[in-house]
């Protein structure tokens, strides 16, 4: 997908056309990205007296696992579950499971988004340019549980899956809480754009 060609790669994908699904274009379409999720703490700014030196204890223990994130910035609405690794075989179970409410998933050409584990899965799956973050919504949702899980030692890994799991249940309880953090207006109007050609078509 070139920049400014998420229009074109999602109606090649058919996705702008009658009869695919009965969702509208902006409920079907989910931008999608993972977060390794660690023992390796973070420092963060935090308050202190002037004058007191402020110390943080930080983990640093190697074991860590992926949350697997899907944003529908127009409607708000957040799907996520958890691999160890980023290999196709752990992340292709997840998409399938997700089939139900996502017609398209746009991601990175990560090695763990290809391959024939894909073959079963009718999500349509729409490639970003390579090295743009920038393009990619789920990213904010990534900086925002950030911001709110480190600076704390948490002693197992459970435990901090745990205040992940908090914190985007919090998240997705407040939709316009995520169309703030992830509806940019490009996707916005590339995204009504199709669903009103769709609804037309219908």
């Amino acid at each position: 997908m070139e920049k400014g060609g998420l229009t074109e790669c999602l109606e090649a994908a058919g996705i702008s056309e009658a009869g695919i699904s009965e969702a509208s274009t902006s409920e079907s379409v989910f931008f999608g990205d993972e977060m390794r999720l660690g023992l390796i703490g973070q420092v963060r700014r935090r308050w202190a007296p002037r004058g007191v030196k402020l110390r943080q204890p930080v983990e640093f223990t190697y074991k860590w696992t992926y949350l697997n994130l899907a944003v529908n910035p127009m409607e708000g609405t957040l799907r996520w579950d958890w691999t160890p690794d980023m290999k196709a075989e752990s992340i292709a179970p997840v998409l399938k499971k997700w089939e139900e409410d996502l017609e398209a998933i746009v991601w990175d050409g990560a090695k763990g988004h290809q391959g024939s584990e894909y073959d079963g899965v009718e999500i349509s799956r729409i490639r970003q340019p390579p090295y743009s973050p920038e393009l990619q919504p789920a990213e904010r949702v990534f900086e925002y549980l950030r911001a709110r899980i480190e600076g704390i030692v948490y002693g197992e890994l459970e435990a901090k899956k745990e205040a992940v799991e908090d914190e985007l249940r919090k998240l997705a309880a407040c939709r316009e809480k995520v169309r703030s953090l992830t509806c940019w207006d490009w996707i916005e109007r590339t995204l009504t754009q199709l669903s009103d050609r769709k609804a037309t078509l219908h």
